[in-house]
Parts: structure tokens; C-alpha cells; sequence
């Protein structure tokens, strides 16, 4: 009689164990938004996405610029795409402010501004994004919507140099074509503002 009731009883446990490895995981949203859009199905992350963008989720609402930019499985509307980016934007996501960078620079579903452009990157680039960071450099090397400082642009050239996965990269050859316009105690300067540098 025991050895039955013990036998039952590792039946139920082995049955519960089944049950539960056949239960499905808690659904994430956002990473089945993610799947739905890799595979094409840019109404199903539509549908996942909106009404996490809707309640604040920073991510979701730059994925759904990103298809309203590009026309991904909704009527491709640029200016409809810089709202959701500006969303997640104001709210710290890097990737999201440099993406408005971008859009700033170029006047695309916003009137060109350099300065709006830089305002951004410099957001995105305080914040550790290393696109950001080479792109800042850019704009503070040639002053487009900040000063042209050399200190700066070596600062920021290098800090994206130093972040890159290619370190014989743009942002490498970029802080050697500004360091050779520099003064040595201008290079040493830009040198220790990157060492200080500490992100967002």
C-alpha cells in the first residue's frame, strides 16, 4: 500500500513538472514585438508595440518611429516618426536622441537645424552612445550648431575610439586628422576631458 501511494506520488510529481514545462512563459511584449518585426510581421509588433508606447515604454516608442520613418507595415511618415522618436528621446533613451540627431541634421520629418541636431548628440553622447560620440565630434571639428573647438571634437572623437569595435575605425581617424591641428597642450587637454569623461 505505501508502495503504491509513493508511486502515485511521483506520477503527480513527474505530471506537475510536465504541466508546468508545457505552460508558456510569461509573455514580454516588447520582445515579441521584436520577433514579430524580424520576421516581417510588422502588424503583429505594431499591435505588441503601441500600447506599450502608449503607457511610456521608451523602446517601444522608438520602434514604432522607426516603422512610421520607414514605412514598416504603416504609411511611411516621416514627421510621424520624429514624434514617437522625440517620445523616447525626452524620456533619455540614447538611441532614440541620437536617431533625432540625425533626422535634425539632415531635415528629414523636421525642418534642417544644426543646433536642434547638436542639442541631441550631445544628449546621446553624455549618455555613452559612441555613434553619438563620433558624430559630435564631427560637429564641434567643423562647428556645425555648436563652436568649432578642437578640444572638444578630439574629446569626443576619441571617447567614441575608444568605445568602437573597430579600433582602426572612423572615429581613430578622425581624432588623428584633428589632433594634427592642434597644439600639443590643446591634444593633452582634449586627452584628459576624455579621461574624465563619466556617462550619463
Amino acid at each position: 500500500m505505501s508502495g503504491r501511494r509513493r508511486a502515485l506520488g511521483l506520477w503527480l510529481v513527474l505530471l506537475l513538472a510536465l504541466a508546468a514545462a508545457a505552460a508558456p512563459a510569461t509573455a514580454d511584449p516588447y520582445e515579441d514585438g521584436l520577433k514579430a518585426y524580424s520576421r516581417g510581421d510588422y502588424a503583429d509588433a505594431l499591435k505588441l508595440w503601441r500600447p506599450l508606447a502608449e503607457q511610456g515604454d521608451a523602446h517601444a516608442q522608438l520602434e514604432i518611429g522607426v516603422m512610421y520613418f520607414y514605412g514598416k507595415g504603416v504609411p511611411e511618415d516621416q514627421a510621424m516618426g520624429v514624434t514617437w522618436y522625440r517620445r523616447a528621446a525626452e524620456q533619455g533613451l540614447a538611441e532614440a536622441q541620437h536617431e533625432l540627431a540625425v533626422r535634425y541634421f539632415n531635415g528629414e520629418g523636421v525642418p534642417q537645424d544644426y543646433g536642434e541636431s547638436a542639442r541631441w548628440s550631445q544628449e546621446a553622447a553624455d549618455r555613452g552612445h559612441v555613434t553619438a560620440q563620433g558624430q559630435l565630434g564631427l560637429k564641434y571639428e567643423y562647428g556645425e550648431g555648436v563652436p568649432q573647438d578642437y578640444v572638444q571634437a578630439h574629446k569626443w572623437y576619441n571617447l567614441a575610439a575608444s568605445r568602437s569595435p573597430a579600433p582602426d575605425g572612423l572615429a581613430v581617424k578622425n581624432r588623428d586628422g584633428v589632433a594634427a591641428k592642434m597644439t600639443p597642450a590643446q591634444i593633452a587637454e582634449a586627452q584628459r576631458l576624455a579621461r574624465e569623461w563619466r556617462p550619463r
